[in-house]
């Protein structure tokens, strides 16, 4: 069994010290094409989003406004950037469905409809280095998700990383190629970011919701932690 381990650099609690990231992560999962049970949850997650906000009013939503002004003090412009939570939200509730990727892939955004919170789901399989949400240097090297041109973060930018390869930029905004989730993903990590309002409570609970989801539709077994400032590092064990 190989131990990765996972941290959270001090520079981003400074910035954000009361910043919470739940990781949920699946072993000896079967990942496969969503059955129509799952598909219908998501459609579901769709339709009371739809309910409770509408275009005008999602910007003042309390989970909405902490990313954007997360974004804004790190000098990102939240409408050239939105965070991947107010894209997929947007999306929603101008009245189009979110794809169904695979059973993984949606449980990630049901729940994320949901509860209005950034969950992010990385394959592990081919992970073999730390990993660590930190400021980048620059010379990091990122291939978005859907292409093969390769990129560099900003200098000081939120990264998450596997060495020198960015899983994710912009903290919440764009995942890469080389987590991404497939049909042969039998290993994978959750991460639910939660900023104020959201409190600990929140977050284990929604830890177990991706659990439960998982459990039931892609079998396995898993591990709940939680990152925190007095709790920065953790150990996956692969």
């Amino acid at each position: 069994m190989t131990e990765i381990q996972y941290s959270i650099s001090e520079e981003i609690f400074e910035r954000f010290p009361e910043f919470m990231r739940g990781v949920v992560v699946a072993r000896d999962v079967t990942n496969r094409a969503s059955p129509p049970e799952l598909v219908a949850l998501l459609r579901e997650a769709e339709a009371k989003l739809r309910e409770q906000v509408n275009a005008e009013t999602l910007i003042t939503y309390p989970r909405i406004v902490s990313w954007r002004e997360a974004f804004r003090s790190l000098g990102i412009k939240p409408s050239e950037y939105r965070p991947s939570l107010e894209a997929m939200a947007r999306r929603v509730i101008n009245g189009n469905e979110l794809p169904s990727i695979n059973a993984l892939v949606d449980i990630g955004n049901i729940v994320s409809l949901r509860r209005l919170l950034p969950v992010g789901g990385h394959s592990l399989n081919h992970v073999s280095q730390g990993i660590s949400l930190r400021a980048a240097s620059g010379e990091e090297k990122f291939i978005p998700f859907g292409s093969d041109q390769m990129e560099h973060p900003d200098k000081g930018e939120f990264i998450f990383a596997e060495g020198d390869s960015v899983l994710t930029r912009r903290w919440v905004w764009r995942q890469s190629n080389h987590t991404l989730t497939e049909l042969t993903t039998t290993i994978i990590e959750f991460n639910l970011d939660g900023l104020p309002p959201v409190t600990m409570a929140e977050i284990l609970e929604i830890c177990e919701e991706i659990q439960v989801l998982t459990q039931q539709f892609c079998g396995g077994e898993f591990s709940v932690q939680v990152l925190t400032r007095d709790n920065p590092k953790i150990i996956i064990e692969k």
